[in-house]
């Protein structure tokens, strides 16, 4: 593997109909990835669900996201984090209309 400068808040395209997810690095244990989000959020009904322990954080923007076990959701923004325990539903509820919420994703394989 050779070394590689990014910068995280550098423009992501943008599609109304998803978010944009890039994979920064990764192995048979892990998974970080970027996501960007303008507007975005889980179409109505549709939850997520993973084997795997998730941490994101916002580092731009700001998001709301729902788990299925809690009755409010959690109001994210910049520098805010969340752990999503595995096989958790969740849904992201809104994002930010007006800029790009920049998210980091964590998924960690083989934890609970």
């Amino acid at each position: 593997m050779s070394a590689e400068q990014a910068n995280l808040f550098h423009e992501a395209p943008i599609n109304p109909d998803r978010e944009f997810q890039e994979k920064l690095i990764g192995n048979s244990g892990f998974t970080l990835e970027r996501i960007v989000s303008h507007g975005h959020r889980t179409p109505d009904g549709e939850w997520y669900t993973s084997d795997d322990e998730e941490w994101v954080t916002v580092l731009a923007g700001s998001a709301t996201l729902q788990l299925e076990n809690r009755k409010e959701p959690y109001e994210l923004k910049a520098g805010d984090y969340l752990t999503i325990p595995a096989n958790t539903r969740h849904r992201v509820e809104w994002t930010d209309e007006t800029c790009d919420t920049v998210w980091l994703a964590l998924h960690v394989r083989g934890q609970s």
